[in-house]
């Protein structure tokens, strides 16, 4: 017996509603969506789900001109949820590479509802140049970890329609990005995001990261966060909750271009990695982590090192009694700030 006909049979529609809820609502919708009868039993206009869970999401790519090679990654067991084609064609192609001296100039990609994952999506594509997203209305993607991973020749990302209510895992989402020099992500609701470790790793052209919109309080992973963001010169992290960040190890390595950072929201109460935090920094020249908490910490080797333009430090609250590698933490620091460390804790090497 098919799964509609076995709620159609359920007499009491006040079990037929329990079982909705329970359900979650979007796997009974995927049953109710072509069962009107189950539609007026629930009292449910299924128009008003179709764009939130059945809406397909429409991409369009744009290439470098004579490259070849994969120009997006289709799981096998979604294969069929994908529709291709090439140019202005309608015929659909069945395959996500270009060949050799092909002339195709643009991609139209149409992903059906079912699919709810798009880890991996675009990962290692070398040959993409843009990639506009055109219509994405649904909730249901809840992975978006290495989704433009190593797309080192993309220029332009139109992703300001993004929906990632439900999106938990944006770990290495613009891992290797180096071509990009803008991203529009003020759109974006992490308000589920648990992991943001190298989200932005070696994205080195980005001159500019406005995350003010970007709710951090799930997020426990942080580490080489922004790594290699050697041309970032405005980056507010202002708002961020950190309470719950463990690993910030590497979060802004290599950040040579920035000059201030705010972090006077940050609460380190449960890290416990920060090691090479700042290392590298080299045109940082004011940092207040007077607030930092750093009772849990046992990895601060690096963390300070080669910030050359720093002329004062206070971590006077530092508490580093669980610390057991502090190795390097002010190496290559100007004479100035080693002078300048406010220290009281005896544990503190400079």
């Amino acid at each position: 017996m098919k799964s509609e006909n076995i709620f159609e049979n359920i007499n009491s529609n006040y079990f037929l509603l329990k079982a909705f809820d329970f359900l979650k609502r979007k796997k009974l919708l995927e049953i109710v969506k072509i069962n009107q009868n189950l539609q007026k039993r629930l009292n449910i206009n299924i128009n008003d789900y179709k764009d939130l869970y059945f809406s397909p999401i429409e991409i369009e790519l744009n290439f470098v001109e004579n490259k070849y090679g994969k120009f997006i990654r289709i799981p096998l067991k979604e294969k069929e949820y994908f529709h291709i084609y090439f140019n202005n064609s309608n015929e659909e192609i069945n395959r996500g590479y270009l060949k050799f001296n092909e002339k195709v100039e643009k991609i139209k990609i149409i992903i059906d509802y079912q699919v709810k994952s798009f880890k991996s999506l675009f990962a290692e594509c070398e040959n993409i140049n843009s990639i506009f997203f055109k219509q994405f209305k649904r909730i249901n993607i809840s992975d978006m970890s290495k989704m433009f991973f190593s797309c080192s020749s993309l220029k332009e990302l139109n992703i300001s329609n993004f929906n990632t209510n439900k999106v938990t895992n944006m770990n290495r989402m613009f891992y290797g990005c180096f071509s990009l020099n803008d991203l529009n992500i003020s759109n974006f609701n992490t308000n589920n995001v648990t992991d943001m470790s190298f989200m932005f790793f070696r994205c080195s052209s980005l001159k500019e990261l406005n995350l003010s919109n970007f709710n951090t309080n799930k997020v426990n992973d942080m580490n080489y966060m922004f790594y290699g963001c050697s041309s970032l010169e405005k980056l507010n992290t202002s708002n961020f909750d950190t309470n719950n960040v463990i690993n910030m190890s590497g979060m802004f390595y290599g950040c040579s271009s920035l000059e201030k950072l705010n972090l006077s929201n940050f609460n380190t109460n449960n890290t416990n990695n920060m090691s090479y935090m700042f290392y590298k920094c080299s045109s940082l020249n004011e940092l207040n982590v007077s607030n930092f908490n750093t009772h849990n910490v046992t990895n601060m080797t690096y963390m300070f090192s080669e910030c050359s333009s720093l002329k004062e430090l206070n971590i006077s609250n530092f508490n580093t009694d669980n610390v057991t590698n502090m190795t390097n933490i002010f190496l290559e620091c100007s004479y100035g700030l080693i002078k300048n460390i406010k220290v009281q804790n005896k544990n503190i090497n400079i």
